[in-house]
Parts: structure tokens; sequence; C-alpha cells
């Protein structure tokens, strides 16, 4: 199937499936090309009244290097987060929503063959987040700090839609709201305007099939989903 962005790569619904949070990429780099595309097409994600609250920018190469240094010495100096901008989870996760979440947890470090009790390997395992995992493209997305919960939840559309593109193109990705916590570090390359928050990176690139993982399930239909009517 083609259209005026050129030939499709993947079907939507493996798009969809073949989609995950990639942990380990190869350094082989990303035609700049290919990005303005995904972006491009990107651009047409729902909105509410069109008003497209997202604010992008894509690091590659220098600028990211300097980025991914000086995130590196914040972490070896034990440096204390930033203070996070939002809120990232409540602070009481209700079930099954905190089950699904330390299930996530169990999984994610089983695969890395660590142990709940050693926090030291689990800290190493969660300082990859600030070396974007060997990616070679960093995007961050930027919303305005007046924007509310729909806004956001536009955000969230915009950003998935990124992501399935990405998939078209042979490419993976990996979001994370673990860069809000040095958003000081990211401003200080992006110079963003004030009054934009920093919601969350995107390490993007070729995945390197090497690393472990554990494919994370998903809640059966019936226990996300209630049909009404014939």
């Amino acid at each position: 199937m083609s259209s005026q962005w050129g030939d499709a790569i993947l079907d939507v619904y493996e798009a969809v499936r073949s989609r995950r949070s990639v942990r380990g990429f190869t350094d082989r780099q990303v035609p700049r090309e290919v990005l303005e595309r995904v972006l491009s097409a990107a651009a047409w994600s729902p909105s509410g009244s069109n008003i497209q609250p997202w604010h992008i920018y894509v690091l590659t190469g220098e600028p990211l290097a300097e980025l991914k240094k000086r995130a590196g010495k914040r972490v070896a100096a034990g440096e204390p987060w930033d203070e996070r901008e939002y809120e990232m989870y409540p602070s009481a996760l209700k079930p099954p929503y905190g089950e699904r979440r330390s299930a996530f947890g169990k999984e994610r470090y089983s695969a890395l063959g660590i142990v709940r009790e050693d926090w030291e390997a689990r800290q190493r395992a969660a300082a990859a987040n600030w070396d974007c995992f060997g990616a070679p493209v960093a995007l961050f997305c930027y919303i305005d700090r007046d924007m509310g919960p729909p806004q956001w939840a536009d955000v969230g559309m915009y950003l998935q839609t990124v992501m399935l593109l990405l998939r078209a193109e042979g490419l993976h990705s990996c979001p994370q709201m673990a860069w809000s916590v040095y958003r000081r570090t990211v401003a200080e390359l992006l110079s963003p305007p004030d009054d934009l928050i920093l919601f969350c990176g995107m390490s993007i690139g070729y995945e390197d099939v090497t690393e472990n993982y554990v494919r994370t399930g998903r809640a059966p239909l019936d226990e996300t989903v209630t049909f009404v009517g014939g």
C-alpha cells in the first residue's frame, strides 16, 4: 500500500503489535529524511480544536553526545533528581494498577538477571535511561504549562503516532518520562521557553537484537473493555 508519504512497510496492526519500549539500540545512524518523514506525518495526529499542543526537539550527533555526557556526570556524582513538574503516578496505585506496575518491574529486572534486593544493580539499569540506551536519536516532548488534561491526552496520541510511524520505518523507540527528573540538564542544551514543561524524552534507533528482554503482557479484553448492546 502506498500514499503521498511513500510505500508503507508494515500493516497498521503489525506496527501496533511490534511496538514496544526497546532498551538497547545499535549506533547505526538514522537518516534525517526518515525523521522528517515520520514527524511530518505525525503532525496529522488528532488534537482538540486542532491546537496541536506538542513542542518537539530532536537531538542527534554532538548535541546528543553532550547531553549524555552531562547526564552521565550527574549519575556518577549521585546528584539529586530535579523536582518533577507533574505527578508521574498517583501516590497510591489502587488495584489493578499497582499490581500491573509491580509485575512489569519484576519482568523487566528478571530479564536483566537482577534480583529485587540488588538495589545497586537496579540503579545501574535505570541509569541507562540517560544514555538513551545507546540510541543515536533522542526526541524531547514539551507541553505548555497552561494546558490541561485534554491537551496532555493530545500529546499522548501524538507520541503514539510517532512510535507507530517509526515502526513503519523499521525503527524502534522507548518513551522515557525518566528525563523529567533531569529536565534542567536537558534545558541546558535545548533552551526551551520558560512556559514549557518537559513531559518526556524518547530514544529512537535500530534495535540491538542481542539485548535480552521480556515482552510485557496485556490485560485480557474483558478486564478493560465493556461492550454495551447487541
